[in-house]
C-alpha cells in the first residue's frame, strides 16, 4: 500500500541556514494551508507517524483537528539529519575543508561531528522496515517529516540502503508543505 511522505511547512529561518535537526517552528499560516490540502487528499484511517520536531508536530496538530479518523504516532527516528556544530550556521559560512571532508567520505563522515549519512539512513531504514508489514497488509501510512527523510525514503523504495558518494544522494524532495507517494 502507499506511503505518503509529507514535508513540514516553511520553517521560521533565514534562507541559506543549515538547520537539519534544529527544532525550529514552522510558519503557522503555511502549516494550516498544508494541513488542509493534505486533509483533502488522504484516505480514511491512515496511520500518521510524526517527526518529533515542532515544525512537524504543528502540521500533525492541525491535521488532527481536520481529520479525527487518522491515528497519530510520534516517531523520533524521523527527525532530519543532525548537522552538529553547523546547525544554525549559514551554509555559505561553513569551511570548504569541512564540506570536502564530508563529500570525500559521504557515507561515514559525521559532518558537524554529530551524525553520518550511514547513521541517518540507518534510523530511517528502521522505521521503513518496521512499517513494511502494515503497508503490505494494506494500511496507508503517512510520515510527517523532512526533506532528508524523503530523500532517504526514495532510496529505500528502490532497494538502496547505502550510498558511497554525495552525488548518489537524491537532489529531489517535496517542497515545503508538499508530499510524495511511495509504492514500496
Amino acid at each position: 500500500m502507499t506511503l505518503w511522505v509529507v514535508r513540514h511547512a516553511q520553517p521560521r529561518v533565514a534562507p541559506g541556514i543549515c538547520y537539519g535537526a534544529l527544532d525550529l517552528p514552522a510558519e503557522p499560516e503555511a502549516t494550516a494551508r498544508a494541513a488542509q490540502a493534505l486533509a483533502d487528499e488522504l484516505p480514511q484511517g491512515a496511520e500518521v507517524h510524526v517527526s518529533v520536531l515542532q515544525r512537524c508536530e504543528l502540521l500533525a496538530q492541525y491535521l488532527r483537528g481536520l481529520r479525527p479518523d487518522l491515528t497519530f504516532k510520534p516517531e523520533p527516528r524521523l527527525v532530519e539529519m543532525h548537522f552538529g556544530v553547523y546547525e544554525g550556521v549559514a551554509w555559505a559560512d561553513i569551511d570548504k575543508d569541512a564540506m570536502d571532508a564530508w563529500t570525500d567520505d559521504f557515507w561515514a563522515h559525521r559532518f558537524g561531528g554529530q551524525e553520518s549519512v550511514a547513521e541517518f539512513m540507518g534510523r530511517v531504514a528502521q522505521v521503513w522496515d518496521a512499517c513494511q508489514p502494515a503497508r503490505a497488509a494494506g494500511q496507508v501510512q503517512v510520515w510527517i517529516t523532512h526533506a532528508g527523510v524523503a530523500r532517504a525514503v526514495s532510496l529505500l523504495a528502490q532497494g538502496v540502503r547505502r550510498v558511497q558518494q554525495a552525488d548518489q544522494w537524491p537532489a529531489e524532495a517535496p517542497a515545503f508543505g508538499q508530499w510524495l507517494r511511495v509504492l514500496p
